[in-house]
């Protein structure tokens, strides 16, 4: 890991003091999950629950805040047997799917949903023109149930692709009253209004969190760190981790600490883990 604010390890190190009452906020894609091309094949690192068992001892809550549907995040990820052995530690795992949008806890074991955005049927309705005449009909379309996703991954050239796809679909999710929220090869249409760094806010206050840490690899993760750049002006201790990424240069400028994708991520997981534990006994 490499920190890369001027503030870093010392951000690091008034975590590391405030770890019981902190909250620890990750993405999925990316950042606890690597990237694949399909992303219905996407899986946690295999190393991933021991070490986020391992760390529920040391802090408050864990959150995973990610643009996928909840029911999909705890199938790929196995959230609830994760959630189920953090238990076990007088602990909560918080699972906030799609945005924010969703929400799941391994205490109430049940998914809290809205309907979906009006507009997204009529967008569904449009997009195959759009598609057509991106030159992107072998695209692939996730339905979401409160979004949906048009990923290029799979095309030959997926960056192109994006870049075609990009003002077309977002003229057509404006007329239709939705919010687009681009991605690593991938554009996601929603419903305006809710974002991660919602969700930041919402775990933060809930837990009354002295410190928050988060770890993301997108652009969809930049409302989530301007969240966690809010609770620092109010005397959080916090710390923003950026798993590299195509896109890590969007973020990169507003991290601490950079990290080689899922694997640095819990290396560093587990290192707060030793530290916070150390803390502890003295």
């Amino acid at each position: 890991m490499e920190f890369i604010s001027a503030s870093g390890e010392d951000r690091y190190a008034a975590l590391v003091r405030a770890a019981r009452e902190s909250v620890i906020g990750l993405d999925l894609d990316g950042t606890l999950s690597p990237i694949v091309d399909d992303p219905t094949r996407a899986r946690i690192h295999p190393e991933a629950a021991e070490v986020l068992i391992d760390l529920a001892d040391q802090v408050a809550a864990i959150a995973i805040i990610t643009g996928r549907p909840a029911r999909q995040a705890l199938a790929l990820a196995d959230l609830d047997h994760v959630g189920e052995a953090i238990g076990e530690h007088g602990k909560q795992l918080h699972l906030f799917g799609q945005y924010g949008n969703e929400r799941w806890s391994s205490l109430s074991q049940r998914i809290v949903s809205p309907r979906p955005p009006r507009g997204l049927s009529s967008f569904l309705s449009g997009l195959p023109a759009v598609l057509r005449g991106a030159d992107a009909t072998d695209a692939y379309v996730e339905e979401k149930g409160l979004a949906v996703a048009v990923h290029t991954r799979r095309l030959d050239d997926p960056h192109a692709a994006f870049d075609r796809l990009l003002a077309p679909l977002s003229a057509l999710a404006t007329a239709n009253g939705l919010a687009v929220e681009p991605g690593r090869s991938v554009i996601e249409v929603r419903a305006p209004g809710t974002h991660k760094g919602d969700a930041v806010r919402t775990i933060a206050a809930e837990i009354g969190a002295r410190g928050f840490l988060f770890a993301g690899d997108d652009l969809g993760d930049l409302e989530a760190f301007s969240a966690v750049d809010d609770l620092a002006r109010a005397g959080v201790a916090t710390l923003l981790v950026c798993s590299s990424s195509d896109e890590h240069d969007a973020l990169l400028g507003r991290s601490d600490l950079a990290v080689d994708g899922p694997v640095g991520v819990l290396a560093l997981l587990r290192q707060l883990t030793t530290d916070a534990a150390a803390v502890r006994r003295h």
